[in-house]
């Protein structure tokens, strides 16, 4: 057995979509159009074969709370690994990415967290 789909709910798939592909680095996969919204992937450029995030609309009532209370008490929705967190820090910085934790050491892992713009914290983190 193995994960093949992760899903993220986000505000608005356009706006995902920029943002998860020209912000953060990764190429979109698939794209099927299902009424208003679409069934939309993307995919690390360094596993175009691996694991597919799903951009999931938040259209249902419970995810936009659930999304806003993980917000306001710091929680990210998920995590994305990296090789070096504090490199991935100053990048996405440079290209105006709000961070709500600067790169954090936290033993055997360094962290930092920030606002993807479609209602989410994402972590991402790098074993030291």
């Amino acid at each position: 057995m193995k994960i093949n789909l992760a899903s993220i709910l986000v505000d608005d798939q356009r706006k995902a979509l920029a943002f998860y592909t020209d912000v953060l680095g990764f190429v979109k996969k698939t794209e099927i159009p299902m009424g208003e919204h679409a069934w939309l992937t993307v995919v690390s450029p360094e596993q175009p074969d691996g694991v597919e995030l799903v951009l999931e609309p938040d259209a249902h009532p419970a995810a936009k709370p659930w999304k806003a209370a993980l917000v306001a008490d710091g929680i990210p929705y998920t995590s994305f690994a990296v090789d070096d967190v504090q490199k991935e820090y100053e990048r996405l910085v440079a290209l105006g990415v709000r961070f709500t934790q600067e790169p954090a050491n936290m033993g055997p892992v360094t962290t930092a967290v920030f606002d993807d713009t479609c209602g989410n914290l994402i972590q991402i983190a790098a074993m030291n």
